[in-house]
């Protein structure tokens, strides 16, 4: 959906640089000279955008639910992983993005989804996702908001990234995090305390073509993702009026829980051995979260998390 939206900006930014109205399009462009780093620097969210009322049909669509499971208090600063990518990461977008309950659930906290910098070259584009409170995955973001001295600020990140988006099947609990542990360091550094979430159903939205590790499909979706910097799944769902093909997501009911916090101290330089035993110590209470709530989701006693 954000691509569709993406390519209708950038086709009517065009248009309006070959109209008339080149002068329009002048001026934006000097406008995101002077605001290019405005989405690493906590971006411009707006009430007004993030209450339209189509994104409230967008949470009952499925429906997306947000599970407290431990207060968070807003004298402190956290950095959230979210789990799984799933194709589309439409739990992340339905809870943090639009006004769903987070402010009734965690009073005086605020949301930034981080999102991969390339979206926020887009002209026009790029305003609107800001307005729902996006911001660029860029270490200068995260730093900019995890620095903010009197706390009450959450970073939403997805941890998998596209890589994690390939593993999208209905059924599949693999992870990507092994590896992934910059945003330990970040959290470290800033002492920004860190919150498992994990998204029951985001695998099930969509069916993903088979694209085993091996195959030529994987190695090719692997090679672009490498160049582009996001992946490029094949997926299908249902379509308008009937349930066999299309892109409209499945009704799937999303359940997104949000983890009890694990408390940071402060480190400016951590060392290896702190990030790596930091790193294991989510991994634990990321799988003890998956473990308690599982069997309300309606995930078989036997599935656990797989981490590579």
């Amino acid at each position: 959906f954000l691509s569709l939206v993406a390519e209708v900006c950038c086709g009517l930014f065009v248009i309006l640089i070959l109209s008339n109205f080149w002068f329009l399009g002048v001026l934006y462009l000097l406008w995101l000279y002077l605001d290019w780093e405005k989405p690493c620097r906590g971006g411009r969210r707006s009430q007004w955008v993030r209450s339209w009322t189509i994104w409230k049909y967008f949470r009952e669509y499925f429906p997306i639910t947000l599970i407290k499971t431990s207060d968070l208090s807003p004298d402190h600063n956290y950095l959230l992983g979210f789990h799984p990518h799933g194709v589309l990461a439409a739990g992340a977008f339905g809870n943090f993005c639009t006004s769903s309950n987070f402010k009734t659930l965690f009073p005086g906290l605020t949301p930034y989804l981080h999102i991969m910098p390339i979206w926020f070259s887009c002209p026009f584009f790029r305003e609107y996702i800001m307005s729902a409170g996006m911001v660029s995955a860029s270490k200068q973001s995260v730093s900019y908001v995890l620095n903010n001295k009197g706390g009450g600020h959450a970073s939403i990140i997805v941890i998998g990234g596209a890589e994690e988006a390939l593993n999208a099947h209905p059924g599949d609990l693999t992870l990507n995090i092994l590896k992934r542990k910059g945003f330990i360091k970040m959290a470290l550094k800033y002492g920004a305390h860190l919150v498992p979430v994990f998204c029951f159903g985001e695998n099930e939205l969509f069916k993903q073509v088979a694209n085993p590790k091996g195959s030529r499909l994987r190695t090719i979706q692997e090679k672009l993702q490498k160049i582009m910097g996001f992946a490029l799944p094949l997926f299908h769902a249902r379509g308008v009026f009937q349930y066999s093909f299309g892109l409209i997501p499945y009704r799937q009911p999303l359940h997104t829980v949000v983890g009890s916090p694990i408390p940071v101290q402060q480190n400016l330089n951590p060392s290896t051995e702190e990030i790596e035993q930091l790193h294991a110590l989510y991994l634990q209470k990321l799988r003890t979260l998956f473990e308690e709530h599982k069997r309300n989701y309606g995930i078989p006693e036997h599935k656990t998390l797989i981490f590579e």
